[in-house]
């Protein structure tokens, strides 16, 4: 059977879970899911990182020991993944027996291939990110620049791992295995930091003890990084231990990882693997990071996400599927609260949940609450067999994303389906044709259908929103029928809903927020009365500025029109712009857009945007520019100004 192995990064135990954690949670979590429906033998791993100096320091701070700290959080992380519907297969901690031999075990590897040796660090050392710098990769002030802070000057007896003498073999490994780091702009950092020169690294400590001693030298512990990364392997049972995980799982197929740590995945695991003799993993995909209404979360600023309380007001399928729809894994996310209300009314209640709620009243005035059977001959009439052909598309497409580790594309196409089944239902109007008793027929073929792109759609959302895909199928009456689950799997053939079953209409699958419920939760999560205040801006007896108004003459003038991409490419020398071609119906044009940061150029192709089409023709960097790409965001692109359904390339927008 093929096997796959996903993992999360170990999170440290001196914070509680926030949307940073639960979102690389979630995502790892729909890949698993979306495997195991495939009929993989699945392994998802994640845990907490419990050792090093930061540890130690946090214990001291709340007067607490380093364990009971990590007892603590630990039971915090585990509750917040069973509240999100986190269905790892392990959880691994850094202070468990199983793990410590196993990081000893590694260190030993490398010992014996000659890679380690003892020396003294000099140098300068951020606590917060357990990482060295140089002072040319620190910020003003000699401030870390991740963490704002600034570094410590460290100077101690230090064991270090000879990772120069990797460096031309891991640039040969990931010249050869183009997906080693994903996406392609983490993979040419990297690329770019190697050729730049590996220096060795010091992976031992002299000036705390909260970790693992280094074997034979139990003055020093093993450098938090090391001790961390082996987790991968030390959860699997260890390279010759009597697990056999080891042997079905490594290497991992995928390490699902923040940006900020994709150094440590992408150069020091894989050069300590290769010291060890060990296989690398498949791959290394590091996700960006989450703003909050385009501001840098902060406990200072109020404005952290958290995902327990989003989880129980919107539901934990809700939440689930906001996070892995709103933005690209690999690009920045940003969250913004009524951005989740608009987007989880609009998809969620309007399209699936409309779907299956009319979906399931015709079938019960029709067809007697039950399943009727589909035509002998689905090609006989072109609308079904659209139907089907465009199922067929959509269940290959997101297979595609899915494989590819794309979970927001996967469900674009899934929600292709979606609309289909609407407008299948919109076409064939069988609320019409029932008018005609001799028409009884074809309104049971139309049925029967609808009825099957709901079961469809219930597997392939089935790896985001578990639960809400379980309650979508006993609805349709699968709940009882499937007692083997054969209908569970992923979609392979129309026609498998089975005829006469009694359908089980309930409650409303996605209850819309309404404006007032809408104000509640505004309300709760930014701070009640939050910007109600007359003429006050963020200082106290600041006037707030009156926007600018505009005539609707001036308005006018602006033609604004839906557009489609034909083609994408990046424009040279600019790492914010691509080079677009665009269909308007009755011409296409080039034009230039700042959206490179939110979107790689293959995303494009195909989506419809909103283009400035009376905007004056320009060179930007040498690209010729007829037109202006709409996109909201202030300081940066967040997302693209788009459209709810495709309509006919030129049409005005007003």
């Amino acid at each position: 059977m093929d096997s796959f192995y996903i993992t999360t990064p170990i999170y440290y135990v001196n914070d509680i879970p926030h949307l940073g954690h639960a979102y690389t949670t979630i995502v790892a979590d729909v890949l698993a899911r979306y495997h195991r429906a495939r009929g993989r033998s699945v392994h998802f791993l994640t845990g907490t990182d419990e050792h090093g100096q930061k540890i130690e320091e946090a214990a001291q701070a709340q007067k607490t020991t380093p364990i009971k700290l990590a007892d603590r959080v630990v039971s915090r992380f585990r509750q917040t993944w069973d509240h999100l519907g986190i269905g790892n297969d392990d959880f691994i901690r850094t202070t468990e027996a199983r793990h410590k031999a196993v990081v000893q075990d590694i260190w030993r590897r490398m010992d014996a291939a000659g890679d380690i040796y003892l020396g003294e660090y000099d140098g300068l050392y951020c606590v917060a990110c357990e990482e060295y710098f140089t002072e040319g990769q620190l910020d003003e002030g000699n401030t870390c620049p991740i963490h704002h802070k600034p570094v410590t000057h460290m100077k101690q007896p230090s064991y270090f791992f000879r990772m120069s003498k990797y460096e031309d073999q891991l640039l040969e490994h990931m010249e050869q295995n183009p997906g080693f780091v994903r996406p392609e702009i983490r993979r040419n950092e990297i690329m770019s930091f190697i050729k730049g020169g590996l220096r060795d690294l010091s992976i031992s400590r002299t000036t705390f003890n909260w970790g693992i001693p280094v074997p034979g030298d139990e003055d020093h512990v093993i450098y938090v990084w090391v001790d961390a990364l082996t987790n991968y392997i030390s959860a699997l049972g260890g390279v010759d231990g009597d697990d056999a995980k080891y042997g079905q799982f490594w290497p991992a197929d995928v390490h699902l990882i923040g940006k900020d740590i994709l150094r440590h995945h992408a150069v020091y695991w894989p050069t300590m693997l290769m010291s060890a003799g060990l296989p690398l993993p498949k791959s290394v995909f590091a996700h960006g990071w989450w703003t909050i209404n385009g501001q840098k979360m902060s406990k200072s600023q109020r404005n952290v996400v958290e995902p327990n309380m989003m989880a129980e007001d919107l539901g934990r399928d809700q939440l689930r599927y906001f996070v892995v729809r709103e933005t690209p894994l690999g690009n920045d996310g940003d969250f913004s609260h009524e951005g989740v209300i608009n987007r989880l009314n609009a998809e969620l209640a309007n399209d699936l949940g409309n779907l299956l709620k009319r979906s399931l009243a015709m079938a019960g005035r029709y067809c007697d609450g039950h399943v009727p059977a589909f035509a002998e001959d689905q090609e006989a009439n072109e609308v079904d067999s659209n139907l089907v052909a465009l199922a067929c598309k959509a269940r290959d497409a997101a297979a595609q994303h899915f494989e590819a580790c794309a979970p927001s594309r996967a469900l674009e196409s899934t929600w292709e389906l979606v609309r289909g089944a609407n407008k299948y239902i919109d076409t064939t109007a069988p609320y019409t044709l029932i008018k005609d008793p001799e028409k009884k027929r074809r309104v049971e073929e139309v049925v029967a259908n609808f009825l099957e792109a709901l079961r469809w759609i219930s597997l392939l959302i089935a790896p985001v929103m578990p639960d809400k895909a379980q309650e979508l199928r006993s609805q349709l009456g699968l709940g009882a029928a499937d007692t083997q689950g054969q209908l569970e799997r992923w979609p392979e053939r129309w026609g498998d809903l089975p005829e006469g079953l009694e359908l089980n209409p309930g409650g409303a699958l996605f209850p819309r927020i309404d404006d007032d419920e809408k104000a509640r939760l505004l309300d709760k999560w930014q701070g009640k009365g939050k910007g109600k205040g007359k003429g006050k801006g963020k200082g106290q007896g600041q006037e707030k500025k009156e926007p600018e108004h505009i005539t609707f003459e001036e308005f006018g003038k602006l033609d604004l029109r839906v557009a489609t991409v034909l083609s994408a490419e990046k424009v040279k020398g600019a790492d914010k712009l691509l080079h677009l071609k665009v269909d308007l119906g009755d011409e296409q044009r080039m034009v230039v857009a700042g959206v490179a940061e939110a979107y790689q150029p293959d995303e494009l192709v195909g989506r419809q945007v909103i283009l400035l089409a009376n905007l004056k023709p320009a060179k930007i960097r040498g690209a010729r520019s007829e037109g202006m790409i709409l996109a909201a965001g202030a300081k940066k692109v967040l997302a693209l100004s788009a459209l709810d359904r495709e309509v006919p390339p030129g049409t005005k927008v007003r």
